[in-house]
């Protein structure tokens, strides 16, 4: 282990992670002996149809839930032996949450809506919250939104603030669980052009779609179906955000 110090750090670590529940006389597997690495600085994308285990795996790693057996260590700390408590601690100060439907609260600035992780976030590590929130609007590209309300802004410009949301505790890792499922396609791909600028800033990503086009911007896709991980590879050439909508500009003005 010589060069250890140079290998990223493991991030999240899933050993054999069964998770039963009962649904009537029968016990159902959602997810029947689940391993899962994520180092620090990846950008994975988790496909899988519903039904598949894919939520479930997404409720697990983002420690809303607990596995019935099996072992979850994030940032080496032993998740599945942890209280509710200890739970919800991880949650507020190492997880950034995206959702597919924003979840702002509408008569809120969208500076408001950055702070609102802070009101949980009792270790007083961000000493300036005002700056921190408008650093967060900054890295999305909203500084001069800061006081629009959520109507005020397009969807694609809400799916950022939540984006910024998911940044201001500076989480260990970034969950977006189909953050583009209520955008156009163009928004879509700025959305997940913004993603891969924050990737390539060492945030490390986890994305859940259904759709194949999106996973491709990621660096690594995992496949999970009937509760097993069925494919799990690096992507050799990922799409480019940025590219893609060069070349939407170029089809529109050739239209326009």
């Amino acid at each position: 282990m010589g060069d250890h110090h140079n290998s990223p750090l493991t991030v999240i670590e899933l050993r054999n992670i069964i998770k039963t529940y009962r649904m009537g006389d029968v016990d159902v597997h959602a997810l029947a002996g689940v391993d899962f690495t994520v180092r620090e600085g990846e950008f994975v994308a988790i496909m899988g149809a519903s039904g598949s285990g894919k939520s479930t795996l997404m409720n697990l790693l983002g420690c809303l839930d607990s596995p019935t057996s099996g072992e979850y260590h994030f940032l080496g700390k032993r998740i599945d032996r942890m209280t509710w408590r200890e739970l919800a601690d991880i949650r507020s100060r190492q997880i950034g949450f995206v959702f597919q439907g924003f979840n702002l609260l509408s008569r809120t600035t969208a500076l408001d809506n950055v702070l609102l992780p802070l009101i949980y976030d009792r270790t007083g590590r961000i000493k300036n919250q005002q700056q921190a929130a408008l650093e967060s609007l900054a890295m999305v590209g909203l500084s001069e939104r800061y006081d629009h309300m959520p109507n005020q802004l397009s969807g694609g410009q809400q799916q950022r603030v939540a984006i910024a949301r998911a940044l201001i505790n500076q989480p260990a890792i970034i969950l977006a669980d189909e953050p583009t499922g209520n955008l156009d396609s163009r928004t879509s791909i700025e959305v997940i052009g913004l993603f891969q600028e924050l990737n390539r800033a060492g945030k490390t990503i986890i994305l859940v779609t259904h759709e194949a086009d999106i996973a491709r911007y990621a660096n690594r896709i995992v496949k999970i179906k009937d509760g097993l991980i069925i494919y799990d590879q690096p992507v050799a050439s990922p799409s480019s955000a940025a590219d893609d909508l060069l070349k939407l500009k170029d089809i529109h003005s050739e239209t326009d």
